[in-house]
C-alpha cells in the first residue's frame, strides 16, 4: 500500500497540473482573487457615498428648512423641473434627466399648524445594493422632523427639553456578555467552513480522476493490476494519495489566507479581528484540523469510486459536478441565522463539521459534541473507504 502510495504521490509531483491545482491555486490565485473582489467593492462603495444625486423638490416652500438643508448636501445638486404629478416624475427619472424627487404635499404646513402627520413622497430607483441615497435623505428628514416636534411641543406649551423623556420614556442600553471572539465566530465562523470544506474538496478531484478514469485512458491500470500487490492495497495507496493532497490544498490554502490577511490587517488597521483570532488556541487549531481530516476521507473515497467507475477524464467530471453541489446544500445551511449544533444536526454529513468549526473558531464549543461528530463523521468515512475497497475489486466497474 504504501508503495502504491509513493509512486502514485511521485507522479502526481511531476505532474504540472497537480501543482497548479494544489499549490499555486491555493498560495496565489485564490487570495489575489478575494483581494481583487474586496477592492472592487471597497472602490465601488467609496464612488457611491462621493457620487453627487440630481434631485428636484416639488412644494419645496412648504418645507423650506429642509429644502435649505437638501440644498447644501454635498451628495445631492437641485435641478429644476416643472414636473409635479409622480407618474411624470417617474418618467423623468427613468429617462435620466435627474436622480430623485421629493414631493412634498401642498398643504404640509396647513397640517402642521393643525398637528396632523404629513405623507411625503421619495421616487427614486430602488434597485441599486448600494442605497446610500436613502440613507442620506432619512438622516436629513430625522433631523428635520426632530425640529417640527419641539416646535410643535413649544406650541402645545411641552418643554422641549423633556422631548426625549416623552417620545421615548424608557431606554434600553444591551450589554453584551460576548467577547470579541465569540462574536466575530459567529459572525465569520461558518464563512470559514464554506471555504474549508469545498477546498478539500477542489484538492482531491484532479488527483482522483487522474489516478482512477486517467489511467484507464492512458492504459497503465492494467498493468499496474498484474503487479504482486493486492487490489486493496492499491486502491487504499491511491486513496491515501487523494486525500493527501485533498488536505495538502485546503491547508496550503488556509496559511496562504492567513498570511497575506495577516499583511493586509496590518495596514488596514484590524486590529480586533487580529486579537479575536490570535486567542484561538493551538489545541483548537488541531480540534479544527482532526475535523477536516474524515470529511477528506469522505470526499476522497466518493470522488476515487466515481473516478473507477467513469470510462474516461470527461465522463468522470461529469459525475462529479452533481458531488460539488449537494456539498454546498449543508454548507449554506449551516449558515443560516438561527441554526445551532444540536444532537440532530450533529448527525448531519458536512454540516455537523461546519458547525463544529463555527463553535471552535467562537471558543464555546462542547466536548461532548465534537467527539460526536469526529465520531460520525469518522464512521461514514471508514464505510464510504470500504465500498471504495469492494468497488475497486469488481471486474464488471474496473473495465466497463
Amino acid at each position: 500500500m504504501w508503495q502504491v502510495y509513493l509512486k502514485e504521490l511521485t507522479e502526481l509531483m511531476r505532474d504540472r497540473k497537480t501543482l497548479i491545482f494544489v499549490i499555486l491555486l491555493p498560495i496565489f490565485i485564490f487570495p489575489v482573487i478575494f483581494g481583487v473582489m474586496g477592492l472592487v467593492l471597497s472602490s465601488t462603495t467609496a464612488k457611491a457615498m462621493q457620487e453627487q444625486h440630481k434631485y428636484v423638490i416639488v412644494n419645496g416652500e412648504q418645507a423650506p428648512e429642509f429644502a435649505e438643508t437638501l440644498f447644501y448636501h454635498k451628495n445631492f445638486k437641485r435641478v429644476e423641473s416643472a414636473l409635479t404629478a409622480p407618474e411624470d416624475l417617474i418618467a423623468a427619472i427613468r429617462a435620466g434627466e435627474f436622480a430623485v424627487a421629493v414631493v412634498i404635499p401642498d398643504d404640509f404646513q396647513a397640517k402642521q399648524n393643525a398637528v396632523e402627520q404629513s405623507q411625503w413622497q421619495l421616487i427614486y430607483n430602488q434597485s441599486s445594493q448600494l442605497d446610500f441615497m436613502s440613507r442620506y435623505f432619512n438622516e436629513l428628514l430625522e433631523n428635520y422632523t426632530g425640529q417640527l416636534q419641539r416646535q410643535s411641543l413649544s406650541a402645545l406649551g411641552v418643554d422641549p427639553v423633556k422631548l426625549t423623556a416623552i417620545l421615548k420614556p424608557v431606554s434600553v442600553q444591551k450589554v453584551d456578555t460576548a467577547d470579541k471572539r465569540e462574536n466575530i465566530g459567529e459572525k465569520f465562523g461558518a464563512l470559514i467552513a464554506y471555504i474549508l470544506i469545498p477546498l478539500c474538496l477542489l484538492g482531491a478531484s484532479y488527483p482522483a480522476i487522474d489516478m482512477g478514469a486517467g489511467e484507464k485512458e492512458r492504459g497503465t491500470l492494467e498493468t499496474l493490476l498484474i503487479c504482486p500487490v493486492s487490489r486493496s492495497a492499491i486502491v487504499l495507496g491511491k486513496f491515501l494519495t487523494v486525500l493527501t493532497t485533498g488536505l495538502a490544498g485546503a491547508l496550503i490554502t488556509v496559511a496562504s489566507f492567513g498570511i497575506w490577511g495577516a499583511v493586509i490587517g496590518s495596514f488596514a488597521g484590524f486590529a480586533v479581528v487580529q486579537e479575536a483570532m490570535g486567542a484561538i488556541a493551538t489545541v483548537e487549531l488541531l480540534l479544527i484540523f482532526l475535523m477536516i481530516v474524515p470529511t477528506s476521507a469522505i470526499f476522497a473515497s466518493l470522488l476515487l469510486a466515481i473516478s473507477i467507475y467513469a470510462k474516461t477524464f470527461k465522463e468522470a467530471q461529469n459525475y462529479m459536478s452533481p458531488l460539488s453541489i449537494l456539498m454546498f446544500v449543508p454548507l449554506a445551511a449551516a449558515m443560516m441565522p438561527g441554526v445551532e449544533l444540536t444532537t440532530k444536526t450533529a448527525m448531519i454529513p458536512v454540516m455537523n463539521v461546519a458547525l463544529a468549526i463555527k463553535e471552535l473558531i467562537k471558543g464555546t464549543a462542547d466536548g461532548s459534541m465534537i467527539a460526536l461528530i469526529f465520531g460520525a463523521t469518522v464512521a461514514l468515512a471508514a464505510a464510504l473507504i470500504a465500498f471504495c475497497v469492494h468497488w475497486f475489486q469488481q471486474e464488471k466497474v474496473l473495465f466497463r
